[in-house]
């Protein structure tokens, strides 16, 4: 999540003001950059519980580790006196609502630079983290936490959230406090382009979501999912998740998504520092004047951004592509999602090839991957062969794509195509984190969770 917004920006007044703001974001492709955000759990060595925002009686919290981490030249930013973030050099650290820790990179051009930027954040958050007897895990979905042990993080938009989740979902409250991502934010060049690379990232998302599954326990326990936290999704608020058929249909663009936001609920208005709760309006109703909160009152720009970040589909469009499915990871993992993408999107030929791979692909089509893939990841049966079938042919698409970049590593000369080597590891051995997870506690673990912190922080 963003750190607090401002307010800023003339009154809109048209729909078409929305579209452009949109259509700001075309660059031509000299100036695409890729930028990452990743989440990870912040975790008390001694007994493996998560950090309250306020440490006590000795014990660290999360407001310790920011300030540790402002040591490294980072600017802290406060919401009612609070420490609630971080900037620096175009990246941000910031808090998910259950105190997730969040790196959102700055843009760079390519992989190297995202990868070299990742392990400087680990590194400071280790220097941080270790005299604190703090460490970090990077999984989907917390192995044995409750939501009741979650804290919650002082911030007034999560205040909000956390009232209205109940009323559209049973699960929106564990996708707030127990779920971890990465992301990967890409550009496009037109409206044509950007509709190009929609379809084709909603497409394939779910092969991202089985491939980087990592969220098959629930308080100690398999729950039955190889990505938990994808399943959450699909019982969160309805009005703002899941796969938007739209965008497979004739007329997207631009304009069509910006009606589809128009149309979602609002969650808040930012207003003197302080978050108003807009829930009962959409945001059409605050264009016409018409928000209960502020009667009469017109949204400025910053609104807009605001609630654009607030829907979560699997391919989120705000002035660049957002994509959304993978579960939290370890270390070597997280350059690799960054690299399935760009290795898809960003060269012309491969772009053209993965959409050749799946505009066929019929709302029946998307809806069954969407469905099976937490459950049954790489072997969900797919058009007469599984889901890792599809990955194989994805991760060779990939391939191609950074092969053509030729970026190189001046330090070990070698190309990005580097970064996809733990992917390809999965395709060939077909066992998934969440699925190397099991078997470790089905066998070596004794059925005890317990070893995935040793094993498997930062």
């Amino acid at each position: 999540m963003a750190a607090p917004p401002t307010e800023k920006g003339a009154p809109v007044t048209s729909k078409h003001q929305l579209v452009e703001h949109l259509e700001a974001g075309c660059r031509p492709p000299t100036q695409w950059r890729i930028g990452t955000e990743h989440e990870k759990f912040a975790f008390t060595w001694d007994d493996h519980l998560p950090l309250p925002y306020e440490g006590a009686a000795g014990r660290p919290g999360i407001r310790d580790l920011l300030e540790g981490i402002g040591r490294y030249d980072w600017t802290p930013v406060y919401e009612n006196g609070k420490i609630v973030a971080l900037k620096h050099d175009g990246c941000s650290v910031t808090l998910e609502p259950g105190g997730q820790f969040e790196l959102s990179g700055d843009q760079r051009s390519n992989l190297h630079e995202v990868c070299h930027e990742v392990n400087t954040h680990l590194d400071q958050m280790r220097r941080v983290c270790e005299p604190l007897g703090v460490g970090m895990l990077g999984m989907g979905f917390p192995p044995e936490w409750s939501r009741e042990q979650m804290p919650i993080m002082p911030k007034g938009r999560y205040e909000i959230m956390r009232r209205h989740m109940p009323r559209k979902g049973s699960l929106g409250l564990d996708m707030m406090l127990r779920t971890c991502t990465v992301q990967v934010n890409l550009d496009f060049q037109s409206e044509a382009d950007m509709v190009k690379k929609f379809r084709v990232a909603l497409a394939l998302q779910p092969v991202a979501t089985a491939l980087f599954a990592n969220s098959p326990f629930t308080e100690g326990k398999p729950n039955g999912f190889l990505s938990y936290r994808s399943h959450i999704w699909t019982d969160t608020d309805p009005d703002r998740c899941g796969i938007l058929p739209f965008v497979f249909e004739d007329g997207m663009g631009f304009e069509r998504y910006v009606d589809h936001v128009l149309d979602v609920p609002m969650y808040f208005v930012y207003r003197n520092g302080e978050y108003i709760d807009a829930t009962s309006n959409t945001f059409r109703d605050f264009l016409n004047g018409e928000l209960d909160a502020l009667p009469g009152e017109r949204p400025l720009m910053s609104d807009w951004e605001d609630h654009l970040t607030t829907l979560f589909p699997e391919v989120r469009l705000k002035r660049f592509l957002e994509m959304r499915g993978a579960d939290g990871g370890p270390w070597n993992i997280l350059c690799a999602l960054p690299a399935l993408w760009v290795g898809l999107l960003y060269v012309g030929d491969t772009l053209d090839a993965a959409w050749d791979l799946v505009k066929d692909w019929t709302h029946a089509d998307h809806r069954h991957l969407r469905a099976n893939v937490p459950t049954h990841g790489l072997k969900t049966p797919f058009r007469g062969g599984t889901v890792r079938d599809l990955a194989k042919q994805v991760l060779d698409l990939a391939d191609a794509g950074l092969r053509r970049r030729h970026h190189m590593d001046g330090m070990v000369d070698q190309d990005e195509r580097q970064f996809l080597t733990p992917l390809k590891k999965i395709v060939e051995s077909g066992e998934t984190p969440a699925e190397e997870k099991l078997r470790r506690y089905h066998s070596e673990w004794g059925e005890r969770v317990d070893p995935i912190y040793e094993l498997y922080a930062y």
